[in-house]
């Protein structure tokens, strides 16, 4: 016996024994897994693909019939011509091959597209970098002939075109497809079949190589018709499309809520196709509004948004938009986590735990006049937008008109450390201490992150109850409880207070956006220096939360809470309720209902009209009344008022507000158009031959003046009937105005 064959002989046993050890198609087709996976909404539809492994790019597995036949013809042209005729070794290639290496002569070789698949199956018949030795050589010839008797033909085919590595990362046509060309593989026309079958052979070569190569395989697929082939067109093609990397890492509606979602579930439940809470149908009515109102405030320097929609009574997430793509300098970033000053959002929850605690209730009066808190850091001094106060008003009125003071008031009731512990009984979270924030804390001086915000307003919907938003669908599990984190009856009330249309008027007129047809509750707020816009509020079964500002935080121009972040907030509501009612929630057990009536000082006007209020039980009272109201409710008296008593008789008439040099800060969360500014003046002239000028022109005559204010230094002056200057103070508006009709130009 030749020494060779007795070398080859224990080669064969050796090998035949791991070739009957090769997998059949099915379990090779269910063990594979694309390096990505499509996300599914709750009905099913896919919202998002997401990579999973990046160490490759592995597409989906596709049937011959998903595989264009100009592909399938270039490949067995390319790599294997007897491929439906040999049993796995293509024997007379095999002769060619020998005889080739006898003459020093290229050739093609006479590996089959079975034996290359028998590599791909086997790590001990894949070729290492010195080339295969002559064990695996032998090894892949029996591995293939086992393949054939186990496989059909078209099974052997089918797994090659999806197992073959191709470029770089790319392994299977249908990685290739998409990223070489940006089309599914069964599109792919002869001048790309022969590219891809050229990059079977060398699938890291140069382009030119890829090119001439690809130039003979198109002359092969055309002999038989004929068919011209331009190489040098080919070429330009070649190098165009090795270039090209159009299968994006990800793509869909739900980018930054799809990376959640899996650091929550896993890449098994991804693999395994559970589905989302999210729907596909609202996820893109929210991207595309929230798209539409940010380019129409292109124009006042606003580029982000983001929204979040969570199901009332199961938490669940169903829509979740963490920016405005495109038109973001920072598409990346999840305005739904980022951390945000919230402004006046915090507001009902301050008051919801002074309710709770009995400090306050709906109709009792609370002062809206200037303040001076003593911190250990100096004096703290709320303002409201104008440095001018109402008096006296309900708590309805103070949170639904967003009255700073009043917040701040009553923050001083109820103490920042109560405060800040009732914030992170509802999931807030915050990084510091009550301490740290103050009576700031009451005007929404800490951050907080979107979803959080939309968490906590969801249990005021839900009667105090609170428990994280659920990332996963309920099937799911693994969601804590919920926990009483608010009083219900204090809840409700507060709800009952953001519903009133009424009550919010004096701040935000009787046409606000937050008005809607159906039952709903809502609080906008805007953080300092108009970096942020907050709009979050419910209905009976759905919390929404919208936020609009920059993500770079560089402040936004003249946007207010009702023109940035509240539109966004109507529009997505009324969608939802486009065919649902929304009912007023029941009133929870002990909750009742008394008239009530607002009386000022004996003799005086009522402060505010009679009506039906919400009471814990125990605090209701009939009347509520003040037994001393200042002469001027609305004004504080200044220190530095030049000139005499303006009361005394025979005194000429002065300004007796606002003080000169006043600042007014604009404040950002109520419309500009809603902001005045008065002027009063008091003295012996009488009011009718008063007149108010500003840089040389008559405004207004009278004793008061209510003036609609924009930004800049501005002086005015009191005249007589003659012209004669009879006072005159200079003031600064700060902030975002609107052109008034009279403003001099």
């Amino acid at each position: 016996m030749p020494r060779r064959l007795l070398l080859i002989l224990p080669c064969l046993l050796l090998a035949a024994p791991l070739a009957w050890a090769l997998p059949t198609f099915d379990e090779v087709r269910a063990a594979h897994q694309p390096s990505d996976v499509w996300l599914l909404s709750r009905e099913g539809e896919a919202i998002q693909r997401v990579r999973l492994d990046a160490s490759v790019r592995r597409g989906q597995w596709l049937g011959l019939a998903d595989i264009s036949p100009a592909l399938r013809t270039a490949l067995v042209l390319s790599e294997d011509r007897r491929f439906y005729e040999h049993s796995g070794v293509d024997w007379a290639a095999v002769s060619a091959a020998a005889w080739a290496n006898l003459w020093n002569r290229r050739t093609r070789g006479a590996s089959t597209i079975t034996m290359q698949l028998a590599g791909l199956l086997d790590d001990d018949w894949q070729r290492g970098a010195g080339g295969r030795s002559a064990v695996q050589k032998l090894g892949q010839a029996v591995a293939a002939q086992v393949l054939e008797r186990r496989w059909r033909k078209d099974q052997i085919l089918e797994a090659y075109l999806n197992l073959v590595p191709l470029r770089g990362e790319v392994v299977g046509m249908d990685a290739l497809a998409h990223t070489l060309f940006a089309k599914a593989a069964h599109g792919l026309d002869e001048r790309e079949a022969a590219v891809t079958a050229a990059l079977v052979r060398a699938p890291n070569a140069r382009p030119a190589l890829v090119a001439q190569r690809a130039c003979g395989v198109l002359r092969e697929m055309r002999r038989r018709r004929d068919g011209a082939v331009d190489c040098d067109a080919l070429d330009l093609f070649t190098a165009a499309a090795l270039q090209r990397r159009a299968w994006a890492p990800t793509e869909g509606i739900a980018p930054h809520y799809a990376r959640q979602w899996l650091r929550a579930a896993g890449e098994d439940a991804a693999r395994r196709g559970e589905r989302t809470p999210l729907s596909a149908p609202l996820q893109r009515v929210a991207g595309e509004l929230l798209a539409r109102h940010l380019r129409e405030l292109a124009g006042r320097n606003v580029q982000d948004g983001a929204l979040v929609v969570l199901d009332n009574a199961s938490g669940e997430v169903l829509a979740w938009v963490g920016s405005s793509g495109p038109l973001s300098q920072a598409a990346e970033v999840d305005g739904v986590l980022a951390l945000r000053q919230p402004g006046s959002t915090l507001k009902p929850f301050l008051y919801a735990q002074a309710i709770a605690e009995r400090r306050l209730t709906a109709a009792s009066l609370v002062e809206d006049s200037s303040a001076h808190i003593a911190t250990p850091g100096g004096l703290y001094i709320p303002q409201n937008y104008d440095r001018q106060f109402k008096g006296h008003v309900s708590v309805r009125t103070a949170l639904a008109a967003s009255l700073n003071v009043p917040a701040v008031r009553t923050l001083v009731m109820v103490t920042p450390d109560a405060f800040f512990a009732q914030l992170q009984r509802l999931g807030f979270g915050l990084r510091e201490s009550g301490g740290y924030y103050g009576y700031s804390l009451a005007l929404g001086s800490s951050e907080v992150t979107l979803l959080r915000l939309a968490d906590a307003f969801r249990a005021l919907a839900n009667g105090g109850r609170y428990a994280p938003a659920r990332l996963r669908g309920a099937a799911a599990g693994g969601q804590p409880a919920p926990v009483q984190a608010l009083d219900a009856a204090a809840a409700f009330i507060v709800g009952d207070i953001l519903s009133d249309a009424n009550a919010r008027v004096r701040t935000f007129g009787s046409d606000s956006v937050l008005a809607t047809r159906f039952w709903s509750a809502a609080k906008t707020g805007t953080s300092k220096d108009m970096r942020d816009n907050w709009a979050v509020g419910w209905s009976a079964r759905y919390t929404v939360a919208v936020w609009v500002g920059n993500a770079s935080g560089a402040p936004m121009h003249d946007v207010s809470g009702t023109s940035g972040a509240a539109p966004i907030w109507a529009e997505l509501m009324r969608w939802l309720h486009r065919s649902a009612p929304s009912p007023a929630p029941k009133p929870p057990p002990g909750v009742l209902r008394q008239a009530v009536r607002f009386a000022g000082a004996p003799g005086g006007n009522w402060i505010e009209s009679a009506r039906q209020e919400w009471f814990l039980p125990g605090t209701q009272q009939a009347l509520f009344a003040m037994d001393t109201v200042a002469a001027n409710a609305y004004f504080t008296p200044t220190e530095g008022q030049k000139g005499p008593n303006p009361t005394a008789a025979g005194t000429p008439a002065r300004i007796t507000a606002p003080a000169s040099g006043t600042i007014i800060a604009l404040d950002p969360d109520i419309p500009p158009a809603h902001q005045r500014l008065r002027f009063v003046a008091d003295g012996a002239e009488g009011g009718r031959l008063l007149a108010w000028r500003m840089q040389g022109r008559v405004l207004a005559r009278g004793a008061q003046w209510s003036w609609l204010p924009w930004p800049g230094r501005h002086t005015v002056e009191l005249v007589d009937a003659r012209g004669h200057v009879l006072d005159t103070v200079r003031i600064e508006v700060r902030g975002a105005g609107v052109r008034a009709a009279g403003r001099p130009s």
